[in-house]
């Protein structure tokens, strides 16, 4: 027979194990930041990116609500990324995702403890972010999403479709670590191609409209937005002022072609972020972030817009068409 005090003992060990097994279970929700430096909550590409990022995890077995928290902030250009990176890390996640070099960059010299994963920008060594590829060190890792050399072949591309084309305006967003060396890329190039290159800077939309409406007072003139930031953010800008002045433009992805620019080469974004979500799950379960190389992109995108080329009054070459991954009609 259970004495009185035995009873109540039993009791309350009884009314405090759910207690304790919702703390356990509050505890094994594990926690994802999330900064999508250049993308704004309301981009189709943006939401594209966080529901692959999501949808990768779900398959690797991260719930969230039941063993996961993503926590997303939409960074886009904003000049105070700095303020937001540090933001992220004071909430000490177990993991943080930096989409683009210029927040993993931010978010790196915020903390030295919390692992980073790094979704775009150039190979990481360039721009500081780890020392080695393959045996990154420290507390980032992540997926690059372009090179320098890809200045070369975008010009490349872009003559091969506007033959015609003489001269070039190279839309330089000063974010862009690797900047220095897109141009340098991009210079070989067009000596190669007989043609010349006007750099101008990423402003704002209306002096994004009046550069780029200087630079057409004179034929024969292109386009070639660079990859950052604040080129997404400026896209539309940059479009209008391509079609008011009838300029073939290339740009770095598929989004741009999507929204009605001519050409676009470049990696899949969506796949990069897929694999990000690989390293995110390694991590979680224990994995040390210097242990995972930097793994350069594999997949890349030649998408050609038919409607802008027939605007522009430009044939689209077959021998184009046929390397082409997507042509919209």
């Amino acid at each position: 027979m259970i004495g009185r005090r035995e009873f109540i003992t039993l009791l309350g060990g009884a009314a405090a194990w759910p207690l304790a097994a919702r703390a356990q279970q509050v505890q094994s929700i594990r926690r994802v930041g999330v900064l999508a430096g250049g993308l704004v909550e309301s981009s189709v590409e943006g939401q594209a990116r966080i529901a692959a990022f999501q949808e990768s995890l779900a398959k690797l077995g991260w719930i969230e609500g039941r063993n996961v928290e993503i926590e997303v902030r939409w960074v886009g250009v904003d000049e105070n990324r700095r303020v937001y990176a540090a933001e992220m890390v004071s909430r000490a996640p177990d993991v943080i995702l930096a989409i683009t070099a210029p927040i993993a960059i931010d978010v790196k010299q915020a903390t030295a403890r919390i692992p980073i994963v790094f979704a775009g920008g150039g190979d990481g060594v360039r721009n500081g972010l780890v020392s080695n590829l393959a045996h990154p060190g420290g507390n980032v890792t992540g997926f690059p999403a372009t090179e320098p050399s890809m200045g070369g072949k975008w010009l490349a591309l872009l003559k091969e479709l506007a033959p015609n084309a003489t001269r070039v305006a190279m839309m330089e967003p000063r974010e862009n670590p690797l900047l220095a060396e897109y141009r340098r890329a991009a210079t070989e190039a067009a000596r190669d191609h007989k043609i010349t290159i006007t750099g101008i800077e990423v402003g704002d939309d209306a002096q994004i409209a009046r550069d780029l409406a200087e630079f057409a007072r004179a034929p024969d003139g292109a386009l070639l937005v660079l990859p950052a930031p604040s080129s997404g953010v400026h896209a539309g800008a940059m479009m209008a002022a391509a079609a008011r002045h009838h300029l073939p433009a290339i740009y770095g992805n598929r989004p741009y072609a999507a929204r009605g620019g001519l050409l676009s080469y470049g990696p899949d974004n969506v796949d990069i972020i897929r694999h990000a979500a690989g390293y995110v799950d390694r991590i979680l379960r224990g994995e040390m972030p210097g242990d995972l190389p930097v793994q350069l992109p594999t997949k890349f995108e030649l998408v050609i817009n038919l409607k802008t080329a027939k605007a522009l009054g430009l044939t689209v070459p077959e021998s184009l068409l046929a390397r082409a991954d997507e042509v919209i009609e």
